[in-house]
């Protein structure tokens, strides 16, 4: 009953967010109408939809690229100002900051609210397509709240991106991030139990990943493949998703070969969140030893001080290796940190068990 009424909440928000956004929309076309003198022309445009129309006219290059992603994640992907400092890792304040910033930025500049050209919107795209990758990644592991997941946001950003790679079909990335969320979106049923627990990947019944959406997802990799030879950041994202969906059982995965995709996306997007993953995948492939020492290297720097997820992979690496009340205590301390409900209730249960 709590999570249908989470649910039940979170469809009313979205719906106000929608009507929100349509009320904008009518008023923009309205100024439109009275200073656009060729407005069918301009209405016209490649972007068949309104929510990412309006993406790609927020993505305006006048402003920073921090600034840009926050304000339209803000405003059009109605993550609020926590969901978004998480994404990037920084308090709340100056993710507030930035925000007001980057409106006050485009209204000093007089920035026109219109579709841009064709060339300019293919330099507004990687913009586009990481705004999209951060709704699906707040859709898929949810910053607070009740539930392990969010599955409305990762519905939209799919649907978003699907409509994106078919407006660029020359772009690898734009099929790069379409294949790795449809990868991680197969997984959507086996991540939680029963009782609405958080199941880790690990631990799935890999018969409940959804075999259509490996399918659409390993397609739209091998397109991605096809467009480029250097991989991008959500073509490599994809290729590790892709080593997990093709393992029929969890001991079938191709850690080394993971852990080879994980050097290169640290080198393509540099990230401590992409060196905690990289940890994890040397924790795989060569031993919880070697991942140990990259996860203290990443404490040292205190690159990650504030994210549950550091110690909560540190303790996972220390309770392979046997050192359990050390393990016990960073698991406490990830337990600590989460404001999501069901993570919590994950890691206590680590602790104890």
């Amino acid at each position: 009953m709590a999570a249908a009424k989470h649910r039940a909440i979170d469809r009313l928000r979205r719906n106000q967010m929608l009507d929100r956004k349509h009320e904008e929309l009518g008023r923009v076309y309205q100024i439109l109408e009275q200073t656009v003198p060729d407005l069918p022309s301009i209405l016209d445009d490649p972007v068949q939809d309104d929510l990412l129309r309006l993406i790609f006219i927020a993505c305006h290059p006048v402003l920073p690229r921090e600034g840009r992603v926050a304000l339209t994640l803000r405003v059009l992907g109605g993550l609020t100002t926590m969901e978004i400092a998480r994404a990037f890792l920084l308090p709340e304040p100056t993710i507030a900051q930035r925000i007001v910033r980057a409106k006050r930025t485009l209204s000093e500049a007089g920035v026109p609210f219109e579709i841009p050209p064709g060339p300019e919107l293919g330099t507004r795209l990687a913009s586009v397509l990481e705004v999209i990758y951060l709704i699906f990644n707040e859709g898929y592991s949810a910053t607070l709240g009740d539930d392990w997941m969010r599955p409305e946001l990762c519905s939209e950003a799919l649907r978003l991106g699907r409509i994106l790679a078919e407006l660029k079909p020359g772009e690898p990335e734009a099929h790069g991030l379409l294949a790795l969320m449809e990868i991680q979106a197969s997984r959507a049923r086996a991540r939680v139990g029963p009782k609405g627990e958080a199941v880790l990947l690990l631990q799935q019944d890999r018969t409940r990943w959804d075999q259509l959406s490996i399918r659409r997802g390993l397609d739209a990799l091998q397109r991605a493949q096809r467009l480029g030879t250097e991989a991008g950041p959500y073509r490599l994202q994809a290729e590790i998703a892709a080593c997990h969906a093709r393992a029929m059982r969890a001991e079938d995965t191709e850690w080394h070969k993971i852990a080879s995709f994980y050097d290169e996306l640290a080198t393509a997007m540099p990230s401590p969140v992409v060196e905690l993953n990289r940890a994890v995948a040397h924790g795989m492939a060569f031993g919880p030893a070697a991942g140990l020492a990259m996860v203290d290297a990443l404490i040292a720097s205190q690159a990650l001080e504030n994210y549950h997820l550091l110690p909560a992979v540190r303790g996972d690496l220390l309770e392979k290796l046997g050192r359990l009340d050390e393990a016990r205590a960073e698991f406490k301390r990830a337990a600590d940190m989460t404001r999501n409900a069901k993570e919590r209730e994950l890691l206590l249960q680590r602790i104890s068990g």
